[in-house]
């Protein structure tokens, strides 16, 4: 294992059985909870032993400087808010009140929020639909470019990488199309934490980035990291992550993220390279998204099948969860923690799915922008069933899967197609949609 300096550091100071007249309450002694009760011992405040995470010095910013080397980026810092907090903060940092941004249509939600938290004016970029595959594709460098050109004041660009299919864009790239004019590019790689580690370095060329390591390494739920290349200081993650993250950050999701980089630089990492191998010929073996859909993640497991959703209940029916379900697929989060039992058995309950996928026709064209997303965001709200809102404005994402990405987006007008849309795709149009009532429009 690789060396784990925050981790040492609270074992450390936990075994000297310190008189802990600090928040918080538990006092390290234990918790009410049995499997979390030895857990408390690791649970400290800002202490001089234990370093301050946005002071930035001791064995937290030690840690965060190893993760920056494992991914290859320059800085690094701790997130516990998830990569909601990466991406709010990254926005913070590569944006001014009021800018245009190059948005990809794919983004998460959290992306969205942030366009209305910080009054940015989006121009979507839409990722190609791949018929066959009933999904959309990777962005291209070129048509990055192609915007750019007609948008000449745009300095930001935000997407995606990996999809939740798992389709990786060519970051490199269109980073080198973006920084030709001085522009910067802001990644949301959440689910890509894993992919260093198997010699995928995905996020080359990005000024600033966020990464779920929950999502898809031994971690925490909610621990995530802020990174940044050349242009962006540690302190200037600091600032940014304080303005949206707790003044009280969890001592155990970052001791759980340090430890998870250490076993991934030895043992962690092999055990990755065998469930790659796994997915390989599990792609092999059943009806599966394919290279041909463009570059993928090695051990995410996109699954083409008859009906999605029915596969979801027949799988639960056997105790087995997938990370997603649409019409056509079901989706596989493997990770190093899947041997080689775990991956036998999904196998054989995969090929019991029925085979063929449903036609799915692509997402229409993004709908008017009648209001901004900040003033989507802080309008007043009615709810109506989607039925009914044609003409209105909505106050939120809509966002079935397939495509996966907001078919209408928080400011734009829902209009009689995309409702027919909706339909056509076997959307619920009787579920209630939040929009901004006519008299604020």
């Amino acid at each position: 294992m690789g060396p784990t300096p925050l981790y040492d550091a609270l074992r450390d100071f936990a075994g000297k059985k310190p008189l802990r007249m600090h928040m918080p309450g538990h006092k390290g002694k234990t918790l009410p909870i049995p499997e979390l009760a030895a857990a408390a011992a690791l649970d400290v405040t800002e202490l001089t032993p234990t370093g301050d995470l946005f002071a930035g010095d001791g064995p937290i910013a030690a840690a965060e400087k190893l993760w920056a080397q494992a991914l290859h980026m320059e800085e690094c810092l701790f997130l516990t808010g998830g990569s909601t907090q990466g991406m709010h903060a990254a926005l913070l940092l590569a944006c001014a009140p009021g800018e245009r941004i190059l948005i990809d249509r794919g983004c998460h939600r959290s992306v969205y929020n942030a366009l209305g938290l910080l009054d940015l004016r989006p121009v979507y970029l839409q990722r190609p639909w791949l018929e066959q595959e009933g999904i959309l594709g990777a962005l291209q460098p070129e048509a990055v470019e192609r915007a750019l050109q007609e948008r000449p004041d745009i300095k930001t660009v935000c997407i995606t990488s990996p999809t939740y299919y798992g389709i990786l864009s060519d970051v490199p790239a269109i980073a080198a199309v973006i920084h030709r004019r001085g522009g910067r590019l802001v990644v949301d790689g959440a689910h890509g934490a894993h992919l260093p580690f198997l010699g995928v370095d995905y996020l080359r060329g990005a000024d600033l980035a966020a990464v779920s390591a929950h999502k898809t390494l031994p971690a925490l739920g909610q621990g995530a990291l802020l990174l940044a290349g050349e242009g962006f200081s540690h302190g200037d993650l600091r600032r940014a992550g304080s303005v949206y993250g707790s003044s009280s950050p969890s001592y155990l999701l970052m001791a759980a993220m340090d430890v998870c980089r250490g076993w991934m630089e030895g043992e962690g990492g092999e055990r990755y390279r065998e469930t790659a191998g796994g997915v390989r010929r599990m792609r092999a073996a059943l009806p599966c998204l394919t290279e041909r859909a463009g570059r993928l993640d090695p051990t995410r497991l996109t699954v083409c099948t008859a009906d999605g959703f029915a596969a979801q209940r027949a799988l639960e029916a056997q105790g087995i969860y997938v990370e997603m379900a649409d019409e056509g697929h079901v989706v596989c989060i493997c990770t190093c923690m899947d041997g080689a039992q775990e991956l036998a058995r999904l196998e054989q309950a995969l090929s019991a799915l029925p085979r063929g996928g449903r036609p799915v026709p692509p997402p229409p064209p993004a709908p008017e922008q009648a209001l901004s997303p900040r003033q989507a965001l802080f309008s007043p709200r009615e709810t109506l069933p989607l039925a009914q809102c044609a003409g209105r404005v909505s106050a939120q994402q809509i966002a079935p899967y397939p495509p996966g990405v907001p078919v209408v987006a928080p400011g734009e007008r829902i209009e009689k197609k995309t409702v027919a849309y909706f339909q056509q795709i076997g959307y619920n149009i009787a579920e209630g949609v939040q929009t901004v009532p006519t008299r604020c429009v």
